[in-house]
């Protein structure tokens, strides 16, 4: 039996509302909330929360000596099509030499890294 069930994935970073619309851009949804914790409300119900924290540093990617804390995994039907639309939105590719696999990394506009993966 289960001891809990998962709520909401939340994200640090320095300015919430700002990273809310980056990933409403990508995943559709309504940006809700102000200040130092800002919600976006997916369309199939599933919620991601952008919270504010002072003195963040984003992780690194690749870098063994540092962790990348956490990444999404993002699937798409057209890998280029959605590199196209991230790029536009602000994300920066993380490994632009790596085109044969099936998903591609980048980092969003606080620079959590993200994998647009083919489905």
């Amino acid at each position: 039996m289960a001891v809990a069930e998962l709520g909401v994935v939340v994200l640090d970073c320095p300015d919430p509302r700002a990273l809310a619309r980056f990933y409403a851009g990508v995943l559709g949804g309504t940006v809700e909330g102000e200040g130092d914790w800002v919600d976006l409300q997916l369309p199939d119900g599933r919620a991601l929360a952008f919270q504010a924290a002072p003195g963040f540093v984003p992780p690194k990617w690749p870098a063994p000596d540092d962790s990348q804390q956490f990444h999404l995994d993002l699937t798409v039907a057209d890998l280029d099509a959605a590199e196209k639309a991230v790029l536009q939105l602000g994300a920066r590719p993380l490994d632009a030499e790596a085109r044969t696999r099936t998903f591609r990394v980048y980092a969003d506009p606080a620079g959590h890294p993200f994998c647009l993966c083919a489905c």
